[in-house]
């Protein structure tokens, strides 16, 4: 059993190998010294890690900036788009602009056109209506009339034209590039010069045997209004636009009705010039 002993006003182990206030004074030190070490090593590693932070700057690099530029001619896994046309609906021309084409970058099978008609019916007719006439069912709310796909201008224009005016908007057309796909765009552009082919045909289009029937004896069929196969007319709710301010600029930054049906897009200049 140790004894404790009192000399000179102090309690001493009686081995005398501790004093008691020396141990206390020690572990006090210890205990100062590790929350010290704790602190510190909490600051340099916690709050000044040697890393990367994006949106700050570091002194790892010569241009003093944390995130890195992209890799020059890199592509995204997935995101190739080799075929251009495909993408944009223009391609390079010889005096230097990128120009529409008539043409499909796939064949227009009877499936694709289905697939249009449906794309068109749902995002379409709601300006255009089913038959393209430009006189949807929100003109009678008071939007401005849709392009007629049926007048001289849209029928000269190009079939790429209208991929390109799904993929950007056009005057009071906003784009539909969220809403349909690349090869949708496309399936709908053919459906709409099929619809183009379709109310501009004759008797000479009609394949040798085929039956054709007049609009107003299927109306008649299917119980549908007199009217219905009489040509459609403005509702004279519609409101008409006044005439754009070329200084106010247009809506997407293009005019609705342009004099001239062609669209050419100028090819970025090299630098320095």
């Amino acid at each position: 059993m140790t004894n404790l002993l009192k000399s000179s006003g102090q309690w001493t182990v009686d081995s005398g190998q501790w004093s008691v206030i020396g141990g206390v004074r020690k572990a006090g030190a210890v205990a100062g010294l590790a929350a010290l070490i704790f602190a510190a090593g909490c600051r340099q590693d916690m709050q000044n890690q040697p890393k990367i932070i994006p949106q700050r700057g570091s002194e790892m690099f010569a241009d003093h900036r944390g995130a890195r530029p992209q890799v020059v001619n890199t592509v995204a896994r997935g995101q190739l788009h080799e075929d251009s046309y495909f993408y944009t609906g223009v391609i390079q021309g010889a005096n230097g602009y990128r120009e529409e084409q008539n043409l499909m970058p796939f064949p227009a099978t009877a499936a694709v056109l289905a697939r249009g008609q449906e794309r068109f019916n749902i995002y379409c007719t709601p300006c255009h209506s089913r038959v393209g006439n430009g006189l949807g069912a929100i003109v009678d709310r008071g939007y401005k009339p849709a392009a007629n796909f049926h007048d001289q201008v849209r029928m000269a224009q190009p079939l790429s034209h209208y991929f390109y005016v799904m993929t950007h908007g056009y005057g009071a057309m906003p784009d539909y590039s969220a809403q349909l796909t690349p090869v949708d765009r496309w399936a709908v552009a053919a459906y709409i010069r099929a619809l183009q082919l379709s109310q501009a045909a004759t008797q000479a289009d009609v394949p040798a045997g085929a039956q054709v029937r007049d609009l107003k004896d299927i109306a008649e069929e299917k119980h549908l209004p007199a009217g219905f196969a009489e040509p459609w007319k403005l509702p004279s709710t519609a409101v008409q636009a006044y005439p754009s301010v070329t200084k106010e600029g247009y809506p997407a930054m293009a005019p609705a009705n342009p004099a001239d049906p062609a669209i050419t897009i100028p090819r970025s200049k090299p630098a320095g010039q």
